[in-house]
C-alpha cells in the first residue's frame, strides 16, 4: 500500500510517499481502507517529535480518518466488512490502509461524506468538549476565540454561537475575519493591527470576556487573560504560535478566573461515555444543518506535505483534508 512516511523527524518537506506492507492486525483492531484523512495541528507536531505521543520511525502522520472496514481481529464485534466508519488512529492515516483499535472506531452516520467525517472529530470534538465540559459556556456569555479562522477556532466560533454566546473572533487578517463573521462571530479583532487587550475592553464596555478559547498561545495569551471578566474561564487548547507562554500567576488571582487545560484526545479515552454523547450531538447538529465544516482545500496523498505546511504557516482557513 501507499503511505506518506516520516522516516526522520523534521518539517513537512521531509515526508515522502512510499510503498509499504499492509498493517498487521491485532485481535482488537479494525483494518480500514482510508477514503479521507483530516489535517490537524498535532500532525505537524508529531513529525517534529514535539507531540505528547511519540511513534517509532518510520510512520505516517494523520490521526483522523474516514473509510470502510476491510478486515477485523477476532475480538472485534458489531462491525461488518464494507461498513463506513470514522476513526481516531493517532497516526497512520495518511495512507491507503490503517489499523485502528476498535474502541476508537465509530460507525459513519448516513448522509455524512468521508470528507466531512474526516474533518469533524478533532475540530468539533475538541471545541465542544472545551466549551461544554470545561468552560460550561452559558447562553448570554461572551466568548473570545483566538486563532478563530483555523480548524478548531472556526468550530469554536460556530459552536459558541449555537450555544447562545456572543462570539468575538480574533485572527490575523481581514480575509480570516470575514470567514469568522460568516460562521457567526458577532464582533471581530485583527490582532496584528489592533491591540488585543484594548479592543476586548472596548467591545465588552470594560467588563471583559467570560470565556477565552486559545489554540494559539504565544504573545496573545497574556493580553487575552488581562481582558477576562471576573470569574472567567481561560481554555488552554494548544500552541499554534509555537511558543508556550509564561503566565503571570497574579492575573488569575486578580481576575478570580480559572485556567483550564483542554486535552480532548485523553478525555475521549478516559471519559469515553461522555465523549460519545458529545459526538452524537455533533453528528445530529451536522445532519440538521446547524453546523457545517469549512473545508478550505482538499489534497491528494502526494500533496499532503503542502497541507501540513499550510497549517505550520497558519495559512489554512478552516480544515484541510487529504483524499485517498
Amino acid at each position: 500500500m501507499k503511505a506518506l512516511l516520516c522516516t526522520q523527524f523534521g518539517l513537512p518537506e521531509t515526508l515522502a510517499v512510499q510503498e509499504i506492507p499492509d498493517p498487521i492486525l491485532a485481535s482488537n483492531q479494525i483494518l480500514i481502507a482510508v477514503e479521507a484523512c483530516g489535517v490537524n495541528f498535532p500532525d505537524v507536531l508529531i513529525i517534529q517529535n514535539k507531540y505528547q505521543f511519540k511513534p517509532e520511525l518510520p510512520f505516517a502522520p494523520g490521526g483522523e480518518v474516514a473509510g470502510k472496514v476491510i478486515a477485523f481481529g477476532d475480538q472485534v464485534q458489531n462491525f461488518q466488512i464494507g461498513q463506513p466508519v470514522l476513526a481516531l488512529c493517532g497516526w497512520g492515516g495518511f495512507a491507503e490502509k490503517v489499523a485502528v483499535d476498535s474502541d476508537r472506531v465509530f460507525p459513519l452516520p448516513p448522509g455524512l461524506s468521508p470528507e466531512v467525517a474526516a474533518t469533524t472529530l478533532y475540530t468539533y470534538g475538541t471545541s465542544y468538549h472545551a466549551l461544554k465540559d470545561r468552560a460550561n459556556l452559558q447562553a448570554g456569555e461572551t466568548l473570545l476565540v483566538l486563532g478563530a479562522a483555523g480548524g478548531v477556532g472556526l468550530a469554536a466560533v460556530e459552536l459558541g454561537k449555537l450555544m447562545g454566546a456572543k462570539v468575538i473572533a480574533a485572527a490575523s487578517s481581514e480575509e480570516k475575519l470575514v470567514l469568522c463573521r460568516e460562521k457567526g462571530a458577532e464582533l471581530t479583532i485583527n490582532y496584528e493591527t489592533e491591540d488585543l487587550k484594548t479592543r476586548i475592553k472596548e467591545l465588552t464596555l470594560g467588563k471583559g470576556v467570560d470565556v477565552v478559547y486559545d489554540p494559539v498561545g504565544g504573545k496573545f495569551t497574556e493580553s487575552a487573560l488581562r481582558g477576562m471578566a471576573w470569574k472567567g474561564r481561560y481554555l488552554v487548547v494548544g500552541f499554534a504560535n509555537g511558543e508556550i507562554p509564561q503566565i503571570p500567576m497574579n492575573l488569575p488571582l486578580l481576575k478570580g478566573c480559572a485556567i483550564l487545560g483542554v486535552f480532548w484526545g485523553e478525555f475521549s479515552k478516559l471519559e469515553s461515555k461522555t465523549s460519545f454523547q458529545n459526538i452524537r450531538q455533533l453528528v445530529t447538529w451536522i445532519q440538521e444543518g446547524e453546523i457545517k465544516q469549512h473545508i478550505g482545500r482538499t489534497y491528494s496523498l502526494e500533496e499532503a506535505p503542502e497541507a501540513l505546511r499550510a497549517i505550520l504557516d497558519r495559512k489554512m482557513l478552516g480544515k484541510g483534508v487529504v483524499v485517498i
